[in-house]
């Protein structure tokens, strides 16, 4: 069978149908059709912003697309939670150009999930190489330094890493609900000072505070109002450029309500904080937060312990909290390998990456090996 790959300068050139046809299936909110527009339609992944979309779609000989891949060409290194900083500094100050470069990812959402999508009753091993191959081409036929694949599910990581780009692993925080019936039956599992602090923790957090938790034809734009100013409170404490628009969210609570968990926390009717979650087929991803009021272990409840509550309630098999966070270990989220892959172009950079990575990978390994050994809270088993 013949094959045609396509290159597109915005997912709307794709069409809803034709992506979701290959994204659907997989469940994972991220790689929707919806989800990626909105990044894109709302100002937030866009050129002018660094992300120039570049998203591959395979056909088939009769012109049916069997395969989308989320590819962008990038002009920094920002929002990706997969640094390589060092490596751009390295390179440009040895005389390289390492932006632009290609990267196969989400935009600001370190969530591992599919990167290569494929149709029904389509091969996924032929699409996947297929769209890999298209990336490599298209590094090589632009002239740009390299291709990044961040957050891929590991079996793609694994056949990655087959066809020759670099593996990288990292560490990010899950929690894993092991058929608990509630959130006492999660505690259950814990030491008896964790169940005390953690009982301590929540009481303390919802002292005065109605704290709810919305989503489908609840979400107005007064919550999201809200939110976003949550939202910007927080970027501009934090890092001082806050990535996604008012816009953005506005479309995702029109065409995603019913897979979104938005937990805020309201004094008098008056919101003052706030957690965004996105629903997965299998698990809840705890995505933005922020508050305008300062309250002991309010961070912990509205995106730790109500995100629990919820995937108990939802029968989800864990929750994703997002990058970095060593804190979360002590909440019951134990770390959990994460992935990326990188094609570099130049052997000049190539190799000391090569090499780079050869010695990181371990200590990752061990780093999290230790954590769990020394700071699980759960009782031995």
């Amino acid at each position: 069978m013949s094959f045609t790959l396509q290159v597109h300068d915005g997912i709307a050139a794709i069409g809803r149908d034709a992506w979701d046809a290959c994204a659907a299936p997989t469940g994972d909110p991220f790689v929707s059709y919806d989800f990626l527009h909105a990044c894109e339609a709302s100002g937030s992944a866009v050129p002018s912003q660094g992300w120039a979309a570049r998203h591959l779609s395979l056909h088939d000989e009769d012109g049916a697309v069997i395969g989308v891949m989320p590819l962008y060409l990038k002009g920094h290194s920002q929002g990706e939670y997969v640094f390589d900083h060092a490596w751009a500094d390295a390179y440009q100050r040895a005389g390289g150009r390492y932006y632009p470069k290609l990267l196969g990812a989400v935009p600001f959402t370190p969530a591992t999930g599919p990167r290569f999508l494929n149709a029904p009753d389509t091969d996924a091993a032929t699409v996947r190489e297929t769209l890999l191959q298209g990336a490599l081409t298209l590094v090589e036929r632009l002239g740009v330094s390299s291709l990044h694949v961040n957050f891929p599910a590991e079996p793609e990581w694994r056949a990655m890493t087959e066809a020759g780009l670099l593996p990288r692993r990292d560490i990010q925080f899950i929690w894993r609900n092991e058929s608990y019936r509630s959130f006492d039956d999660f505690l259950a599992a814990l030491s008896s000072n964790r169940r005390k602090t953690i009982r301590r923790e929540r009481r303390e957090a919802q002292a005065g505070l109605d704290i709810r938790v919305l989503t489908g034809a609840d979400l107005t734009e007064a919550h999201w109002d809200a939110f976003f100013d949550f939202y910007m409170d927080t970027g501009d404490r934090k890092w001082g450029r806050p990535y996604l628009t008012r816009d953005f969210f506005a479309r995702v609570g029109a065409s995603m309500a019913d897979r979104i968990a938005l937990v805020m926390a309201f004094r008098d009717d008056t919101p003052i904080a706030g957690a965004l979650n996105f629903i997965g087929r299998e698990a809840l991803y705890g995505r933005q937060w922020g508050a305008l009021e300062e309250v002991p272990f309010l961070h912990f409840e509205l995106c730790y312990y109500q995100a629990i509550d919820f995937a108990i309630a939802r029968g989800l098999s864990r929750v994703e909290a997002g990058a970095q966070g060593e804190h979360k270990i002590a909440r019951g989220y134990l770390p959990s390998p994460v992935y990326s892959a990188h094609w570099i172009a130049d052997p000049a950079l190539r190799d000391p990456v090569a090499r780079y990575l050869d010695n990181e990978r371990p200590a990752v390994e061990a780093e999290m090996a230790a954590m769990t050994a020394d700071l699980s809270p759960y009782r031995a088993r």
